[in-house]
């Protein structure tokens, strides 16, 4: 009787190295890196940066005849970082064909254009149409694909 007790015990110990075993090895499979791209904040803070200086200054893009996209932004946006090379695709992409404007919410010489398109949040794109009417607003990380469709809709407009 003892010898059974034993072998019974024995066994959920094994059971029990096993089952820890398992999820170890799911635990590392599930939270390894994945693979591709990688995005650091300090790189995003870096396209984010080149972008801004990149960026047509908001009062010549008004005085333009072409239709803007205005990116309203923060360095501290960790969103904004991580689609700042989005934008900078689309800028090389349509950069002939749309101004692309970036204001600063933290920089007050901005505050009237933050009330005026009610940016309610970081990153806000708004896009407008050669003659300053808003077309559409998009808050956040927007799809690259959507970005584009829209940039084309805007230039066919």
């Amino acid at each position: 009787m003892a010898m059974t007790g034993l072998k019974s015990h024995w066994g959920q110990g094994w059971l029990a190295v096993g089952l820890v075993g398992l999820f170890a090895i799911a635990t590392l499979l599930l939270t390894r890196p994945q693979a591709g791209p990688r995005f650091s904040p300090l790189s995003g803070l870096m396209a984010l940066q080149a972008s801004a200086q990149a960026a047509m200054p908001y009062d010549q893009a008004l005085g333009s005849q072409k239709p803007t996209l205005i990116e309203f932004y923060a360095d501290w946006c960790t969103t904004c970082q991580a689609l700042a090379p989005t934008l900078q695709t689309l800028h090389h992409r349509y950069g002939e064909q749309v101004n692309f404007v970036m204001l600063n919410i933290d920089d007050p010489r901005w505050n009237q254009q933050i009330e005026q398109f009610q940016v309610s949040g970081v990153p806000q794109l708004t896009l407008l149409r050669p003659d300053r009417s808003v077309v559409d607003s998009f808050i956040g990380k927007v799809p690259k694909s959507v970005l584009s469709d829209s940039l084309i809709t805007l230039l066919k407009a």
